[in-house]
């Protein structure tokens, strides 16, 4: 495999981190799923209230990368499981922040050391010398994919409320 000359598909840098993105995240998730009856993308939004504290439902979808349609439907399920609760904005009835419940800050208390677990076993195959370098190289290629991502050197974008990506071409 090489990631500097890929050759397949399973050279790409996205694909092998899909891989292990899907390999630990499953821990997790099905933890998420099977002890706590929520989703991933639900557990995502309640540790980004726990580590941030309030926030907007625009805020909460942009730190979170989904649409804010789906954040939106995430929000209206966890608050009616009690987990999360929207806070009106004194100022301007028509804008509320999302927040944690204590039930919430709960959840969180209990998965979030379990999750911790989960990273610090995958984390065991490297050395601490080679967790820092990991570290350091991600921060660059993130900062790298957000700079080219901004250029926004695909113009298209898929019309995901009519079919996604499907798209046809001409021949």
């Amino acid at each position: 495999m090489s990631l500097a000359e890929p050759k397949t598909v399973d050279d790409l840098l996205n694909y092998r981190i899909s891989r292990l993105f899907a390999s630990s995240g499953a821990m997790v998730i099905r933890l998420c799923e099977g002890r706590y009856g929520i989703t991933r993308r639900e557990w995502r939004l309640i540790a980004l209230l726990a580590a941030h504290g309030a926030m907007s439902p625009s805020e909460l979808s942009e730190r979170a990368h989904l649409e804010r349609a789906r954040t939106s439907r995430h929000i209206t399920e966890l608050a009616a499981r009690g987990l999360i609760r929207r806070v009106p904005d004194p100022e301007d009835g028509r804008r509320a922040e999302v927040d944690l419940t204590p039930r919430g800050r709960q959840l969180y208390d209990e998965l979030f050391p379990q999750s911790i677990r989960f990273n610090g076993q995958v984390l065991a195959a490297l050395t601490p010398a080679e967790v820092d370098a990991f570290e350091q190289a991600l921060a660059k290629l993130t900062a790298q994919a957000e700079r080219i991502a901004a250029g926004k050197p695909v113009p298209e974008k898929a019309d995901r409320r009519h079919g996604g990506a499907r798209r046809v071409r001409g021949g």
